[in-house]
């Protein structure tokens, strides 16, 4: 028998979270607001700007003393 580690997806609370999109039509590119350590970012896969949106995400904390936009 198989028992699963990992917890259903109805347990995890989702939150309205600040996000940065890249502009570029043909990439899917995004990354949270508070993982981001540039002012205005640029997309890691294609190197093109973001713009900021939000999206309904997993609640994750950054915990990092380090984080800080420069």
């Amino acid at each position: 028998m198989y028992y699963s580690r990992k917890r259903p997806l109805d347990d995890i609370p989702e939150e309205l979270t600040a996000i940065w999109s890249c502009t570029n039509e043909s990439c899917n590119g995004w990354m949270r607001d508070n993982f981001v350590f540039l002012v205005q970012p640029t997309c890691s896969l294609c190197n093109s700007p973001m713009e900021k949106g939000e999206k309904m995400l997993p609640a994750v904390a950054n915990t990092s003393p380090t984080q800080s936009k420069q």
